[in-house]
């Protein structure tokens, strides 16, 4: 397994895992569970572990489809961009829900307001990881060495084609 395979099987962790913990914590919150919000809290942690890790194989993934057919270097650069703004979210999210587990560890009458806090960077964060891995941004990168080469799609031109078709 390359690094190309590693970046697509880890990035989809932190994107699932924050919506998957605002809506464990949205919920927990709703029924006023402390056992609940304490479990979002750790997935959210876990989700921002993976958003780190997800950036560790990203440049090596880059590096290997650069200079393949149909894959643009305009759409990496985006890609790159957003999941920068996507790291720091969610590693802001998972530091605050480790604040919010010190909280609910201590019974603090703040545990609530810090929940609702971790609840909105959650799903900035996962608004931000999803824009980036979307078609809009990392989806209209063509991963052909996963397909056999067989990539279409637009050209740089903003055309339908075949990879590398100039649709002037």
């Amino acid at each position: 397994m390359g690094q190309v395979h590693l970046h697509l099987l880890i990035n989809h962790l932190p994107i699932i895992g924050s919506l998957l913990g605002a809506l464990v914590l949205a919920f927990g919150l709703w029924r006023k569970s402390e056992p609940t919000v304490v479990a979002a809290y750790g997935v959210l942690v876990l989700a921002a572990l993976g958003a780190g890790v997800a950036q560790l194989p990203g440049e090596g993934a880059e590096e290997a489809v650069e200079h393949l057919p149909g894959v643009l270097e305009s759409r990496i650069g985006r890609h790159e961009e957003f999941a920068e703004y996507a790291l720091v979210a969610l590693l802001a999210t998972g530091s605050l829900a480790v604040g919010g587990l010190v909280l609910s560890a201590r019974r603090s009458a703040h545990s609530p307001w810090m929940a609702v806090l971790v609840l909105l960077a959650a799903l900035a964060g996962f608004g931000l990881g999803g824009l980036g891995g979307l078609d809009g941004l990392g989806g209209q990168i063509r991963h052909t060495e996963l397909n056999g080469g067989a990539a279409g799609g637009e050209n740089e031109t903003g055309g339908a084609g075949e990879a590398g078709e100039n649709n002037d």
